[in-house]
């Protein structure tokens, strides 16, 4: 087995190798730039069965997806490599040292930052074990492969009704499942009998399968509601702890779905010379905005760089010509 060695200084680390982050380095190697890709191996949509909305790649497996882009990051020089980041800090000269946890580390000039997110998922028996399979979150991800199917939208979370009027697009038969959240507002209870999705109160504490199947879910009084699938939001969390010695924490996502790191267009952060794309910023965007805001924070730093190479140019230059003969 071959082991790669980590370089010990390159224009660019990005952390996080999915689609934000693969997308981004590809454009800085191509732009000639030094790039080191670091990713721990966690990708968020490993359950899936495939990725949607991904013009003239919908329905690839996600390892597959990522084996590719890793691929084409390496034809264009980049490194690819496999590690955990577990701190990051300044020095005097303004660059980044960033740390791993097998105790290596690299020093950069900029960093790009796609680690995406940790999904924590309600406390309801067998849910997790449904994640990605029929126990799904996102109508544009999974509605086509569903439709038509008795769907149960669990009400864990602040947008569970208009999830519920979403996924009605896909599917004539909806029940939104009151479980722990408020009773829907009159407003909301009109707007969802006007669809036709009934209202089930009581909590839910267990999801009923049989074989590789989900069947429905069992309520806290005994009653067993059937469905095909399940809708449940998790709760969305940024993987960004290693960034705190940097002043970057995560807060709380102004929708109640969430932390994020907060970031200005195009991912620049309120640290320079620290950009941010994806999940890790952007909580709902799926594959396609990912990779559109990899490659968007990815022109950033180029041209930031490319202002800096000039800036140290221009004053050697200057020097140059003032200097005696």
């Amino acid at each position: 087995m071959v082991t790669l060695e980590l370089q010990n200084s390159c224009d660019v680390v990005v952390i996080g190798g999915g689609v934000a982050g693969l997308s981004g380095a590809q454009v800085l190697a191509g732009a000639r730039r030094s790039v080191v890709v670091i990713d721990a191996g966690a990708p968020r949509n490993a359950p899936a069965d495939g990725v949607h909305g991904l013009l003239a790649l919908d329905g690839i497996a996600p390892g597959e997806l990522l084996e590719r882009g890793r691929a084409e990051v390496r034809r264009y020089g980049g490194q690819v490599l496999t590690g955990e980041v577990t701190g990051a800090a300044r020095d005097r000269e303004g660059s980044f040292t960033v740390s791993l946890a097998d105790g290596r580390s690299v020093r950069t000039r900029r960093m790009l930052v796609t680690t995406g997110l940790v999904d924590e998922l309600p406390d309801v028996p067998g849910l997790r074990e449904r994640w990605g399979k029929d126990v799904l979150h996102c109508p544009y991800c999974h509605g086509w492969d569903v439709r038509d199917q008795a769907i149960g939208v669990l009400a864990n979370g602040p947008l569970s009704v208009q999830q519920a009027l979403l996924f009605r697009q896909w599917s004539d038969t909806i029940t939104y499942l009151a479980h722990t959240n408020p009773e829907p507002s009159a407003e909301d209870a009109e707007r969802l009998a006007a669809r036709g999705i009934p209202v089930v109160d009581g909590e839910v504490v267990a999801v009923e399968t049989e074989g590789d199947r989900l069947t429905g879910v069992r309520l806290a009084v005994g009653t067993v509601v059937d469905c095909d699938v399940l809708m449940a939001s998790s709760r969305m969390v940024a993987r960004a702890g290693f960034l705190a010695d940097l002043g970057l924490r995560a807060v709380e996502h102004p929708a109640g779905i969430g932390v994020y790191i907060p970031c200005a267009e195009g991912g620049r952060t309120s640290v320079p010379g620290v950009w941010v794309a994806g999940n890790v910023t952007s909580l709902v965007d799926r594959a396609a905005a990912a990779a559109a805001a990899g490659v968007s924070a990815a022109a950033q730093i180029n041209a930031d760089l490319v202002e800096e190479e000039t800036r140290a140019a221009v004053a050697a230059h200057r020097e140059s010509f003032s200097a005696p003969a």
